[in-house]
């Protein structure tokens, strides 16, 4: 694992990811809480689709701690490899450009994830 600023492929470091791997439990929680709430009320099929946000928690903090990087920071042209929350500017205009394109990558994948889940759940016959 790195434990330096890689524009475009690295920019959290141990604590950060650590974080994002938390939020991806939680999410696991939360979806699994959600369908198990559903099944047991007996909701129309349709609600199943209320899944997709929980899973969507859950697809961003496991797409962010597997690829050592944050859609927030690469958004907003940040990194941190140092305590949570002690984050640095990126300076080079071409190095946030590779974030950007990174940050929208990771939130395109998280939702097709959740849009996966979402999709098999609503289809299985429970």
């Amino acid at each position: 694992m790195s434990s330096e600023y890689i524009p475009g492929t690295c920019n959290i470091g141990k604590g950060e990811i650590r974080q994002r791997q938390i939020v991806a439990l939680f999410g696991v929680f939360l979806t699994v809480s959600s369908a198990t709430a559903l099944l047991a009320t007996d909701q129309s099929r349709t609600s199943r689709l209320s899944i997709f946000v929980p899973a969507l928690v859950f697809s961003i903090g496991f797409v962010q701690s597997r690829s050592k990087f944050c859609l927030a920071y690469g958004l907003a042209g940040t990194f941190n490899f140092e305590r949570i929350g002690k984050i640095t500017k990126v300076q080079s205009a071409e190095d946030r450009k590779a974030d950007r394109k990174t940050a929208i990558a990771i939130l395109v994948k998280s939702a097709a994830l959740a849009a996966l889940i979402t999709a098999v759940f609503f289809v299985l016959p429970l």
